[in-house]
């Protein structure tokens, strides 16, 4: 039987693993693998009568596909937290993810991990991209986040509780996360997502509680991962056996340490933070948003050159699924964000996401390198990122996307395409409106009054008023007439 082949012919060559780039190096694809790459491979080694095409990549980048460990498509690109969790319906919510993870693969990514997310959408859209009913990047997925009352995603009063559609459900003691986890797997999730404390204030989970969950996963064949940014439970999560730890904003020197000694992976996720901050006038982020990201930053960008000197491994992952880190647009963003506030060199940083990805997404030694028997996901860049790595930061630059060894196809508009709960609670006013208040202000129309003069809105009223006499008139007229009885 024939096979289908695929030349990427010319390129500079990127591995994956951070080695130098080979230049005027060929890629040879056969069906969905990669079969040959050299500076000597060519067509005479497609064999005869077998079908093939070819991509000219002179001139161009040829590098694995991005894979990025931390990406929410339930979230549907919300601008707050109520959207995610009440205000979007699971049908209404499945239906958006599964129109916005095309996105996904256009910004060059063509593997992910979703670490959490709104009841097991996630797992139903992974299926059926695997299944073909959805054009997607590969994919694994979590379940909901278990939390604590101290924890991420216990968002809520008492009062109110956890509700069904939050990202989060609430286990407060060792018994309840090993439910879960037993819930979760028979669900089909690929992964465990643990939420320690939102900020890395404290360390919600206990050291034993974060071992009871490790180990009840690790038995049933399943990885965990935890939101973690504070020292202790980085050093906790270590100490647990977690697979990969996110975040890792604040680190004490013996943290930094055992983090490197263990090579446990982690993934920065600096997306979020950074586009909060560096777009915050663009996207309207409110201030609180924008200081509190802004002192993230700064205390990670220490942690993560010591991590980095240490001998720690990264990976990429960028948090998209927020209004301010849309699906698509800024994956290849991280890889900057890496560079300046880990200081991984453009190659660490292209590595980071791509080989040491791998092992999120169950590919561990498959995907994530250009490289003999390796799965043909693959990328053809205009420029050269390991010389500027912000050229992976824009998807225009992104010339063929290959997935799965076939060359990708999208909508022209795909790019602009916007999916997401057009619902927001409802909102009276930011301020209580006081005398004090207007005086202090001077006279103003706000975000949503009118911004015309006294004398523009006179005139309005007048042509308005005018309007609504000559309607009533041959209204009448009309009746008059015995038009109503037609």
């Amino acid at each position: 039987m024939s096979s289908n082949w695929l030349l990427i012919e010319g390129g500079n060559v990127i591995d994956g693993n951070a080695n130098p780039v080979v230049p005027d190096c060929s890629v040879l694809v056969q069906d969905n693998r990669i079969a040959k790459v050299g500076t000597d491979v060519g067509r005479h080694d497609i064999p005869t009568g077998d079908p093939f095409s070819v991509i000219d990549a002179r001139g161009k980048t040829v590098m694995p596909g991005l894979i990025d460990a931390h990406c929410h498509m339930t979230y549907g690109e919300a601008r707050t937290e109520e959207e995610i969790d009440l205000y979007t319906s699971p049908e209404l919510r499945t239906l958006i993810a599964a129109r916005n993870v095309a996105k996904v693969l256009r910004g060059g990514v063509t593997s992910f991990s979703q670490p959490g997310g709104s009841y097991f959408i996630g797992v139903g859209v992974r299926d059926g991209i695997r299944r073909g009913l959805i054009h997607g990047p590969r994919m694994t997925s979590a379940g909901r986040y278990l939390t604590t009352s101290n924890g991420l995603t216990d968002w809520y009063p008492d009062s109110v509780g956890v509700p069904a559609g939050n990202i989060g459900i609430l286990t407060n003691t060792e018994s309840e996360m090993i439910s879960e986890v037993r819930h979760q797997v028979k669900g089909g999730v690929d992964l465990i997502k643990l939420a320690d404390s939102p900020y890395g204030d404290y360390q919600a989970f206990s050291n034993d509680e974060m071992k009871a969950v490790a180990d009840t996963a690790h038995r049933l064949k399943k990885k965990v991962t935890i939101h973690a940014r504070g020292s202790d439970e980085v050093g906790a999560a270590v100490d647990a056996g977690i697979d990969w730890i996110m975040h890792g904003n604040m680190m004490s020197d013996e943290v930094v340490d055992k983090l490197a000694a263990s090579q446990t992976p982690l993934i920065p996720t600096l997306l979020l933070l950074a586009n909060i901050v560096d777009f915050a006038k663009v996207g309207r982020v409110p201030v609180e948003a924008y200081n509190g990201a802004a002192r993230l930053l700064d205390a990670t960008a220490d942690s993560l050159h010591r991590a980095h000197a240490a001998g720690a491994k990264f990976a990429m992952g960028t948090d998209a699924g927020f209004a301010v880190a849309p699906y698509g647009e800024w994956h290849g963003r991280e890889l900057e964000l890496l560079h300046v506030y880990a200081g991984l060199s453009p190659l660490e940083a292209i590595q980071a996401g791509t080989a040491h990805g791998a092992p999120m997404v169950n590919l561990e030694g498959q995907v994530g390198q250009i490289a003999v028997d390796m799965l043909a996901d693959i990328l053809v860049v205009e420029g050269d990122p390991s010389v500027d790595i912000r050229v992976l930061g824009d998807p225009d630059n992104f010339i063929h996307i290959i997935l799965d060894g076939v060359v990708q196809e999208f909508d022209d508009d795909i790019r602009s395409q916007r999916f997401h709960n057009d619902y927001l609670p409802n909102q009276y006013s930011w301020e209580t409106v006081t005398h004090a208040l207007i005086e202090s202000e001077g006279e103003t129309n706000g975000f949503g009054g009118v911004s015309w003069s006294a004398e523009q809105q006179a005139d309005v009223i007048s042509d308005v008023r005018s309007l609504e006499k000559e309607a009533a008139q041959e209204a009448t007229e009309k009746f008059l007439d015995g038009d109503h009885l037609s």
